[in-house]
């Protein structure tokens, strides 16, 4: 499913054209590879990302989230010299995704700004469905 086809166009409080955003129904779902969908392998043995197993959670959660029509993109700390052997990886293993993004800035830590919301989920071990929990989040002072 091609992500541009699903864009609804955007207005501001004055009514002027902003950046197309999805429907509601559709999550865009940034996932990490390493320590996520599988062992966590640094980018300075790149032979051990080639043999590494996914794990089987993350492989039928993110598939059944495609197949529900959400999407799907990677982004990783692996370097584009990384790239051919981590679609070959994904694509023998069978993962769906629609893009990868490489290059992710290494030592975790991570502070995401943006003008849309963002919901960020830690991963911890086990892919599941998602659950809705409050918890305290920092913000911009008013």
């Amino acid at each position: 499913m091609e992500q541009n086809q699903q864009l609804e166009t955007a207005y501001n409080e004055k009514g002027e054209t902003i950046s197309p955003v999805l429907p509601s129904t559709v999550k865009n779902f940034l996932i990490d590879i390493d320590g996520t969908i599988c062992d966590d392998i640094p980018n300075e043995e790149p032979e051990r990302m080639v043999t590494v197993m996914p794990y089987p959670d993350a492989l039928a959660i993110m598939n059944k989230w495609y197949d529900e029509g959400h999407i799907i993109t990677l982004f990783t700390s692996r370097t584009e010299e990384h790239r051919q052997i981590t679609e070959e990886w994904l694509n023998r293993h069978g993962f769906k995704y629609h893009g990868a993004l490489f290059g992710k800035p290494r030592g975790g830590n991570y502070h995401w700004i943006d003008n849309h919301i963002v919901k960020a989920t830690r991963f911890k071990g086990k892919f599941t469905d998602l659950v809705v929990e409050k918890h305290e989040i920092e913000v911009f002072k008013d």
